[in-house]
């Protein structure tokens, strides 16, 4: 049980800096790990066959509402770590294309 004072608004400021800064690194922990594995051409595969998977480059459309939603949401899955790679690790993101087309 929480026994924080509410009219305490230091105590609260400090809580909400703290979230906070948490937050920061809990996110560039996340950048860090993603350029980490794009930086290897194993893990370049990966993310590959992942987004291959979650449906990236095709369409979600299916005469089943459900069925397409669930394939939306892996997409945006897909999408989002499309997004964060263009973001953080552009070449590495092209080099990866790059690396899909070859035999």
């Amino acid at each position: 049980m929480n026994h924080s004072d509410p009219f305490d608004l230091q105590s609260q400021d400090r809580a909400i800096a703290d979230n906070s800064d948490k937050a920061k690194l809990a996110h560039q922990v996340e950048i860090d790990d993603l350029k980490w594995l794009m930086s290897n051409k194993r893990g370049r595969r990966f993310v590959c066959r992942l987004l291959e998977r979650a449906g990236v480059w095709r369409i979600s459309f299916n005469t089943n509402a459900l069925t397409m939603a669930f394939n939306e949401g892996m997409r945006n899955d897909g999408l989002r770590l499309t997004s964060q790679m263009s973001i953080h690790c552009a070449d590495r993101y092209t080099e990866m294309l790059k690396e899909s087309k070859e035999p």
